[in-house]
């Protein structure tokens, strides 16, 4: 896959790294999967970032055309309107099927290019409020950590861009791959919650107490009853006191991150294992094959098997 990275004369050396780091180690951990990275401008000359340092030996637009995935990962703090040639350039990618990532900031662009009219996106909650009032076709979810449509992904701010961009190699490589990189890297595979988060709520994982210890033995009992009540029971509380803890903490309901964490592991096992599907399901949680196929396509928008067959690297 061939990734042609936007730079600009301001852009802060740790957004522009984010998708270069990431995506250079997953061509490094999968040397076969023909994944390359290529820096532009507009002009292919050097670039200098906010921290004065000088970025050279770039391509020029004609390496948009050719990519398969472009990668905005920023945008100037004064948010100006992009111009005609780099919407053209968008739009193109977009009609002959290239996938489309801004960053933080770099929302903004692609919002501008109308590929994501009547759909959903974000950006960093700072600006969130702008980018909503400027393209009012677009429904602006302040509060996600990144928003996936497929063809169009955008992120919030700032570190949140490794989390899109592990997520791109997870969903074209696997998740066994993208935990590799995440682990070589040294961050987190998968982070849940949202931009809430980030601002004055930890996560129960990182607070010890009866929610970290919930977590944690809920974890290791993915496949029995993990209501609301169960849990509530488990950490001494009466439910509506857990359940408004929980979603104070994470920024999702309990059932959500059970369904959320069920589904990681179910992709686990499809990735690695040779369990008939009824088993992973049952492994997981879920009540039927049935309900575990709904789940799963409504997350992932493929079947398990399919899944499988696209990303399984050990199973027998």
């Amino acid at each position: 896959m061939r990734v042609a990275v936007r730079a600009f004369d301001g852009i802060t050396a740790f957004h522009l790294a984010s998708p270069l780091l990431v995506f250079g180690e997953a061509s490094r951990q999968q040397p076969g999967a023909g994944w390359t990275t290529t820096v532009w401008s507009d002009d292919a000359r050097p670039v200098l970032t906010s921290e004065g340092l000088s970025v050279g030996d770039l391509h020029g637009p004609e390496a948009a055309e050719t990519a398969d995935l472009l990668v905005l990962p920023s945008w100037p703090a004064e948010y100006p309107d992009p111009d005609d040639t780099l919407v053209g350039t968008l739009r193109r990618a977009h009609e002959r099927g290239a996938g489309i990532v801004g960053l933080c900031l770099g929302a903004f662009p692609v919002v501008a290019s109308g590929v994501l009219d009547g759909r959903t996106a974000t950006t960093h909650w700072a600006a969130a409020a702008e980018l909503a009032r400027r393209y009012p076709r677009v429904d602006v979810r302040a509060e996600a950590l990144y928003v996936d449509h497929g063809d169009v992904l955008t992120s919030a701010g700032t570190a949140s861009g490794l989390d899109a961009c592990l997520h791109v190699v997870r969903e074209r490589l696997g998740a066994a791959v993208a935990a590799d990189v995440a682990r070589r890297l040294v961050i987190a595979p998968h982070r849940e919650g949202d931009q809430a988060q980030y601002i004055e709520r930890p996560l129960p994982g990182d607070d010890p107490g009866p929610l970290h210890d919930t977590v944690t033995w809920a974890l290791e009992h993915l496949d029995e009853d993990l209501s609301v009540d169960r849990l509530a029971e488990r950490a001494c509380m009466s439910p509506r006191h857990f359940s408004r803890r929980f979603v104070e903490s994470t920024g999702m309901t309990p059932a959500r991150w059970v369904l959320d964490r069920r589904l990681d592991e179910a992709r686990g096992l499809l990735e690695t294992t040779g369990l008939p599907i009824g088993r992973v399901a049952a492994a997981c949680g879920f009540a039927s094959v049935v309900t575990f196929r709904q789940n799963f396509a409504a997350r992932f928008s493929t079947t398990p098997t399919s899944y499988r067959t696209r990303f399984a690297t050990a199973a027998s």
